[in-house]
């Protein structure tokens, strides 16, 4: 098989969950097309990589990875209770996703983490999260979630990788109801003008590792330069 090496293969994470074909309902690997319409604008060819087991083994085709966003994380992984009786978690999304993360940091695989991404990458180098943000003190009312939208501004840090490709502020959505309250080891590049919140972070020690809270994928734009940039790098 001849694959063009301008064009460098992009894993990028996705949930099962049941959905309806025709008339069948079923259990499918899911992802909004944003993030391979995203993959695709930046040169790359999206792959997708389902919760398995064997996820890891993936990275061995792949030149780079996107960590989608998706459903809380189960707060067992930062030592936590639930928040509430209600929420719904999926442990074999997160032991995937985590054993991803870790192998492509080992590998200095380039990698953009999204929303929940984000956030997961933040837990792996011991960080905590914001379980619900309309119950934490300074933080209630920051955005939209459950299924809602809004928009607001955000700073980024000067010298941050971030901050060169996007410039000192930048207008992101949100859609998030959880937040990362503590990044741990990674550095923290932008926050929320309006409540300070962390909105992203980085590993500048590695050759392209970046996550953002928001979703730069639905966007478009002037956020493509982060798909652009990953793509750029994996081709390196």
């Amino acid at each position: 098989m001849h694959l063009d090496s301008a064009r460098p293969l992009i894993g990028v994470t996705c949930c099962i969950r049941e959905s309806n074909f025709a008339k069948w309902t079923m259990d499918a690997a899911i992802l909004p097309s944003t993030y391979t319409s995203a993959i695709e604008r930046a040169g790359g060819i999206p792959i997708l990589i389902p919760p398995s087991s064997f996820s890891t083994s993936i990275l061995d085709k792949i030149s780079g990875i996107v960590i989608a966003g998706g459903p809380d994380i189960d707060p067992s992984e930062y030592d936590e209770e639930p928040y509430s009786s209600t929420a719904s978690y999926y442990p074999e999304q997160d032991s995937s996703e985590r054993a991803l993360i870790e192998e492509a940091l080992d590998r200095d695989m380039p990698m953009l983490c999204v929303c929940r991404g984000m956030q997961l990458l933040s837990i792996i180098h011991g960080g905590r999260l914001h379980q619900h943000l309309d119950n934490t003190p300074g933080f209630e009312g920051h955005g939209s979630y459950d299924g809602q939208s809004s928009e607001h501004a955000v700073t980024t840090n000067d010298g941050s990788k971030i901050s060169s490709l996007m410039g000192s502020q930048i207008i992101v959505n949100s859609t998030h109801h959880q937040g990362v309250s503590n990044a741990g080891s990674l550095m923290v590049t932008a926050h929320a003008n309006h409540d300070g919140l962390i909105e992203a972070v980085e590993r500048p020690d590695l050759k392209f590792c970046i996550g953002v809270q928001w979703h730069p994928e639905r966007i478009g734009g002037n956020h493509d330069i982060l798909y652009s940039e990953l793509v750029k790098s994996a081709r390196s």
